[in-house]
């Protein structure tokens, strides 16, 4: 074959790659996991008190609409935040974020030897929450919050026969108005509570 056809040949190639490859399956870099953020970012841990009781806090970060069809998506050349088609790379102005806090076995394995403590409302007073933006491996404290409603509800025990003889549990709701104006989506809310001597009593991340 002369060189002048091996030229010709390979160009035909290249141009017939270039109208099929639209058609060819999808790479690596294509395959990709999505996670749906439709109802806001969850956040969950389990805190202990120093000689104490235990606990879990179960809350959540929303807003009016911006989570709808929210979608983070992995592919092996990085992240993107999508709604639809567009991309989201900054939270809304304002996230509304509420969660519980209730008594927790302090271990779910082994069975606890001596006399299981609750918390009360004394001690629940004494704590301190505190809230960050967490971007990378800095955390920056997350200003201008609003407290809107703080409830201490009473728990009725399963056997209610024996509520007399049991010892009195709570369980408590939080709600605060965040501000989140240019918060881009890449950090993480940070929740922390600490005793009143600096003890972190629990450690909680909302992330998209």
């Amino acid at each position: 074959m002369s060189r002048q056809l091996t030229v010709s040949f390979s160009l035909a190639v290249l141009l017939l790659l270039s109208l099929v490859a639209p058609f060819l399956p999808a790479q690596s870099n294509h395959v990709r996991t999505v996670w749906n953020y439709d109802g806001g970012l969850q956040m969950m841990t389990d805190g202990d008190i120093p000689s104490g009781p235990c606990f879990r806090i179960v809350g959540r970060a929303n807003a009016p609409d911006y989570f709808n069809n929210l979608k983070r998506v992995d592919t092996s050349t990085g992240t993107l935040i999508e709604r639809g088609h567009d991309i989201v790379t900054e939270f809304p102005a304002q996230m509304h974020l509420s969660f519980l806090m209730y008594d927790f076995p302090c271990d779910t394995v082994l069975q606890n030897t001596g006399t299981r403590t609750y918390l009360t409302k004394a001690l629940v007073s004494t704590l301190r929450l505190s809230f960050y933006w967490k971007h990378g491996m800095h955390m920056s404290p997350a200003k201008g919050i609003v407290p809107r409603h703080f409830e201490t509800r009473p728990v009725t025990p399963y056997a209610t026969q024996l509520a007399a003889d049991l010892p009195q549990r709570f369980e408590w709701e939080f709600e605060f108005d965040l501000p989140s104006a240019g918060i881009p989506v890449t950090d993480s809310l940070v929740l922390v509570l600490r005793t009143p001597d600096g003890h972190i009593a629990a450690r909680a991340a909302a992330r998209m």
